[in-house]
């Protein structure tokens, strides 16, 4: 399963609890790989610098702003694992949706990698990294090959490399992608059982009181009176993001 992502888009944070509920219910049929991307008015976008008298960061890189640097910073992410670039990209998420802070800048990026624990040296030389650079053109070539043009987007392959993948753009209702998955398998999958709320919380970094709920097959208000528990007893952390409640591990 390819899912193809931009950073930047408001549709890919809605998308989220679908993918994780696949993974919850059929992840024993998948693998998911993630292709970060971006418009393509994007990449022509010029950078711009937010404040002339900017002293130059690591002696070698002004702070600059750019609709593109999100993605490269969670590829930059991605060379301190899979988790962290996860949460990074989370992170960069809910700044965006909140408004609390400019998430295109490069120095602002620097700041989320620090609240993530992602070491931020690393993180800046990966940034500035040749190695990095490739692993960006390689996604934005496969977005280019399976000819996404929209975002999210999701392309569904089976183990049969003489069937054609299935390309799903935009967000449908989750019944949607299941049917898909029966489809590409030539069979109906078997729903697992949720693993445990801390092992969720380990793998998915944040959850919304009705991702809980949904796992679970509770009530939200029975979802909520869980985590207040582990709240009082400061096994997690609980985020208000305008309309929407996020829960993480502390």
């Amino acid at each position: 399963m390819y899912i193809f992502l931009d950073p930047l888009c408001s549709a890919c944070w809605d998308l989220q609890p679908i993918i994780r509920k696949l993974q919850v219910e059929y992840g024993q049929y998948f693998t998911v790989r993630t292709v970060l991307s971006t418009q393509l008015s994007n990449l022509n976008t010029v950078c711009t610098k937010p404040n002339e008298h900017l002293v130059k960061s690591n002696g070698d890189y002004l702070d600059m702003e750019h609709p593109v640097f999100p993605s490269i910073a969670v590829k930059a992410a991605e060379f301190q694992g899979k988790k962290a670039a996860l949460r990074f990209f989370n992170k960069i998420q809910e700044h965006l949706f909140l408004k609390t802070k400019n998430v295109t800048s490069f120095s602002v990026l620097q700041e989320l990698a620090i609240e993530v624990n992602i070491d931020v040296q690393e993180f800046s030389n990966d940034f500035r990294s040749k190695e990095c650079a490739r692993s960006f053109q390689s996604d934005l070539n496969i977005t280019c090959e399976m000819e996404v043009t929209s975002f999210p987007s999701i392309v569904f392959f089976n183990e049969n490399i003489e069937d054609e993948g299935i390309k799903v753009s935009g967000i449908y209702p989750y019944e949607i992608y299941v049917q898909i998955l029966n489809e590409m398998l030539y069979e109906e999958p078997h729903k697992q059982q949720p693993p445990s709320l801390e092992k969720l919380f380990e793998r998915f970094y944040s959850l919304t009181t009705s991702e809980i709920a949904c796992y679970y097959n509770i009530s939200e208000p029975q979802a909520e009176r869980e985590l207040k528990k582990r709240l009082l007893l400061q096994q997690v952390d609980r985020l208000v993001l305008q309309d929407t409640v996020l829960w993480r591990l502390k």
